[in-house]
């Protein structure tokens, strides 16, 4: 049984999250953590300090947080209709990140998946600062939707790649899992500045040969090109559903997602983006 944590907002942004993720996964047996995390609105310090129920604040929120939880869950329920599919709901006094880290560990969950609207609802930012801190303390597979993204089968899937990573069965396990749920092609994309790749890149990608062989996979090779204009050029040759990148602090993903090139993918990537973390 797979196991999903699904962080909520309660915003459309975040049920958009929601939808896809049982549309995703709905031949499949699922257990979904529908999560909220909620800090009143005087939390700070002094707060915390004092037993916050004197304030006669703290269970009105918690009772709020579990309304609204339930009336998604309700929703999820009518709508979706899946027999295969149960959900839990928790509602927590807790930050996002913190409580999210709290309950992959504690449930082994297999996904996250998220909405990536930022608080400022700007258009060029593409991932808000709540799903960047997820995607770099969180040791979990991470599927971010982005706002509005309507459910596409994956049927085309970008992995780009430097070829840099010793990839190990937790770097893989959730591509493969991913892609063999339909019919789907594993386009793995290298970015390179013109070099031949290393005797090291070489035993890397053959690693990726092997543990692909029974998914429909090919390999693309491009030189002299940044990677999100890589990613955007090959967008608009094939019409990818999804696009998968490790997070590895030594990989371009790094340089990529945390400086300012950020923004770059960002006006392009319209797409839901599979996150998954270089150590566990």
């Amino acid at each position: 049984m797979k196991k999903i944590l699904l962080p909520t907002d309660f915003s459309e942004n975040s049920w958009n999250a929601i939808a896809y993720a049982s549309k995703l996964f709905k031949n499949e047996a699922c257990k979904f953590y529908l999560l909220n995390t909620y800090t009143p609105a005087v939390y700070h310090v002094d707060y915390v300090l004092v037993e916050p129920a004197q304030f006669g604040m703290y269970d009105a929120v918690k009772e709020n947080s579990l309304e609204q939880l339930n009336d998604f869950k309700s929703r999820m329920e009518r709508e979706f209709k899946n027999p295969k599919h149960t959900i839990e709901t928790l509602a927590v006094f807790n930050t996002l990140v913190t409580e999210i880290k709290d309950v992959v560990n504690k449930e082994g969950i297999d996904y996250v998946v998220m909405g990536t609207k930022g608080a400022t609802g700007a258009k060029e930012i593409l991932f808000g600062s709540n799903t960047v801190h997820v995607f770099k303390n969180v040791k979990c597979p991470i599927i971010a939707i982005p706002d509005g993204f309507s459910f596409e089968k994956p049927h085309e899937v970008l992995f780009p790649t430097d070829y840099d990573i010793a990839y190990e069965d937790y770097h893989l396990k959730p591509i493969v899992d991913v892609v063999s749920l339909y019919n789907t092609r594993l386009n793995i994309l290298n970015v390179s500045y013109g070099y031949d790749l290393s005797e090291t890149q070489k035993a890397n990608k053959n690693i990726l040969e092997e543990r692909f062989k029974h998914q429909s996979h090919l390999f693309h090779s491009v030189s002299n090109q940044n990677v999100p204009d890589a990613i955007t050029k090959f967008q608009i040759k094939t019409k990818i559903n999804l696009l998968i990148m490790i997070n590895n602090k030594h990989s371009f993903f790094e340089n990529l997602f945390f400086k300012s090139t950020i923004n770059q993918i960002g006006f392009h990537l319209k797409i839901p983006f599979l996150v998954i973390p270089s150590q566990t």
